[in-house]
């Protein structure tokens, strides 16, 4: 159940309507977040300790049932931090897309179940730790609101917050994944891109989305690295085709099977590449 008086509710709720396989449950400023049954803590993770090792043995025997070969470690671990970071990002983006919100979530304030019965993603828990909303916003007499002057602040929350929730994420799966600094974090820059545009075509909001995370990640804007940076190619009839971008990091997929490189990885030849949609995490191949 939402708690009382939440500001993030309502965003949520209309999320789990556009996308069911992802829930997310918040939880009273006292309350515990959940532990064991596959649930693992987001400080868990950052740790980079048994935690995270039992957190990737799971990415470790699907790729083993799905395509019947080992992956190397660091394959499995950007796997494993793809599957977190995709969900995590909407925790922060989707409250700020739908209703101008931006909730702080530090790791000690998520947990992250995948293994949830009839949930292609899973399940999220999270504690409030305050949010930043506009001048005017009904819930800014809210307990925890904090207000900024216009739209401009607002995405710099977005960047703060989903800075604060990732960067001790990274620092855990890094040494795994064999990636430091800026892969890291371009990384998370197409995670944060990926999983709101997906979810914007859900909402029926796909060029409302494209535009407002172009302002978002535009470039230049660290410890973010590239931008968000979508382009419209030309089809056989002249006519542009739909929305695409090129992810500026590669999912390593390729080392399962080397013919399936994705359309928009930045291994691939830019004459190559064609038009493609974002893609829910259970639906990619990593």
């Amino acid at each position: 159940m939402p708690v009382p008086g939440s500001a993030v509710a309502d965003a949520y709720a209309r999320l789990a309507e556009a996308f069911p396989a992802l829930a997310v449950t918040e939880l009273g400023a006292d309350e515990e977040l959940p532990r064991g049954g596959g649930w693992v803590a987001a400080s868990e993770l950052a740790e980079g300790g048994s935690g995270l090792e039992s957190f990737l043995a799971w990415d470790d025997t699907q790729v083993m049932r799905d395509y019947g070969r080992q992956a190397r470690p660091d394959v499995i671990a950007g796997f494993g931090l793809h599957r977190y970071a995709w969900p995590a990002c909407l925790l922060i983006t989707v409250p700020w897309f739908l209703h101008r919100r931006v909730p702080r979530y530090p790791v000690t304030h998520v947990s992250f179940d995948r293994t949830a019965a009839g949930l292609a993603v899973g399940r999220m828990a999270v504690r409030p730790d305050g949010f930043a909303c506009l001048p005017g916003d009904p819930a800014a007499g809210l307990p925890g609101a904090r207000v900024v002057p216009d739209e401009e602040a607002l995405r710099a929350e977005v960047r703060a917050a989903a800075a604060q929730h990732l960067e001790p994420v990274l620092a855990g799966f890094g040494p795994r994944t064999r990636r430091r600094g800026r892969a890291l974090w371009g990384m998370a820059t197409d995670e944060i891109v990926e999983s709101l545009w997906y979810v914007s075509q859900l909402l029926g909001e796909e060029e409302r989305g494209l535009s407002e995370l172009e302002r978002l990640l535009p470039g230049a804007t660290t410890p973010y690295v590239g931008a968000a940076a979508f382009r419209r190619p030309a089809g056989a009839d002249g006519e542009s085709e739909r929305a695409t971008r090129d992810r500026i990091s590669c999912c390593m997929f390729y080392t399962l099977r080397p013919a399936d490189i994705c359309a928009s990885c930045p291994r691939t030849c830019a004459g190559k590449r064609t038009a493609g949609r974002a893609t829910a995490p259970a639906a990619q191949a990593s």
